[in-house]
């Protein structure tokens, strides 16, 4: 099994062909046909990977590109296979593929922040989620209702003269 990541669109098209006799990634599935430029342009991140080739001489459904008179398709290569994790027969390997890693956000939005601080275990005041998200004391309220409406369950109480919310786990 290679360690090739690959998007959804990417799985989708291998997995296709794959199922496919001739191993051939078009036509497109109906789903993803609504969205040719982008599909045109995942297939040339597949064919630059090695993971889909281009051949001469297929059906005029399936043709990616015609030069002259000779059109070419794109199919599935045993290094495509491989990444979806298909033997050459079309077999599912017995190993399942590794899962893919988690990526960190690229930025921490001002909910996952709120949801952040009322997770410690103080919680916070309306002071603190203003001062760290930049919002109004009427808009910190409001996303305090916003996370109740999403089924969390928020406890508050009075320490020392200054509400604190705080995040209650299920138990």
């Amino acid at each position: 099994m290679t360690n090739i990541r690959l998007n959804d669109a990417q799985l989708v098209l291998l997995s296709a062909a794959s199922q496919r006799e001739d191993g051939s990634l078009l036509p497109l599935l109906p789903g993803l046909a609504d969205d040719a430029p982008r599909m045109n342009k995942t297939i040339e991140q597949l064919i630059k990977k090695g993971l889909a080739a281009e051949k001469p001489g297929t059906s005029k459904d399936a043709v990616w590109r015609a030069d002259d008179d000779t059109r070419f398709g794109v199919f599935i290569t045993d290094a495509g296979l491989s990444a979806i994790n298909v033997d050459e027969e079309g077999d599912a390997n017995a190993t399942p593929p590794a899962a893919p890693e988690p990526q960190a956000p690229a930025r921490q939005t001002k909910r996952a922040m709120l949801i952040e601080m009322l997770r410690r275990e103080g919680g916070a005041s309306i002071e603190q989620i203003v001062a760290a998200t930049g919002w109004l004391p009427h808009t910190s309220h409001a996303a305090l209702t916003g996370l109740r409406k999403a089924g969390m369950t928020l406890a508050s109480e009075k320490v020392d003269g200054t509400r604190r919310y705080r995040i209650v786990e299920p138990a």
